[in-house]
């Protein structure tokens, strides 16, 4: 067959050769380095976060603030219009109960587990939030639908990071009334 002309063949590897320095290697430790342009929306939304104020973007045209924030709406595919500013309290949307750790290793026995939850941040469109730790919390007293309030790290310690709400926890005497529209878009 006219194919076999062009078939290539390997040289299995062998340890020892590799170790007698009969194969080309070379040791290098890379530089991975990594660097994240976070943009105009969301460069903001992390400087408003190191002041303890949370800020979203509001789209006239279909009326969703949207948090995190957003320069463009990918419903009406328009540049969204103005910040907002919203209040440090949400409803809880979804929870976990996680007994492993952030690199996939399991909780020591007797520590308590994560719970990792999405908030639906009041003044924000309902649908819309940001995923978060709750905290002060048992895992068997966590409900959808629960009441939180963000608790910040002391000011000095803040520097414009989602860890700069260093947890969610329950509202001892929630108000149902948020700054949120009710409707969804």
């Amino acid at each position: 067959m006219e194919l076999e002309k062009f078939k290539l063949g390997a040289t299995n590897l062998k340890q020892k050769d590799i170790e007698a320095g009969k194969v080309l290697s070379i040791r290098q430790t890379p530089d991975l380095e990594y660097a994240w342009d976070n943009g105009v929306a969301i460069g903001r939304y992390l400087k408003e976060l190191k002041e303890g104020r949370i800020i979203a973007r509001k789209c006239n045209k279909c009326g969703r603030v949207m948090i995190p924030p957003r320069m463009f709406c990918e419903l009406c595919f328009r540049p969204t219009d103005e910040w907002v500013y919203c209040k440090d309290t949400g409803t809880v949307n979804t929870f976990s109960i996680c007994h492993i750790n952030w690199d996939a290793s399991r909780i020591p026995e007797g520590m308590p587990p994560h719970l990792p939850a999405v908030i639906e941040i009041d003044g924000a469109s309902p649908g819309t939030g940001i995923l978060h730790l709750l905290g002060e919390v048992e895992p068997e007293k966590i409900k959808i639908g629960m009441r939180v309030k963000a608790v910040w790290k002391k000011p000095e310690e803040r520097e414009g990071s989602i860890t700069d709400i260093m947890y969610f926890k329950p509202l001892r005497n929630p108000s149902k009334s948020g700054t949120g529209s009710k409707r969804r878009s």
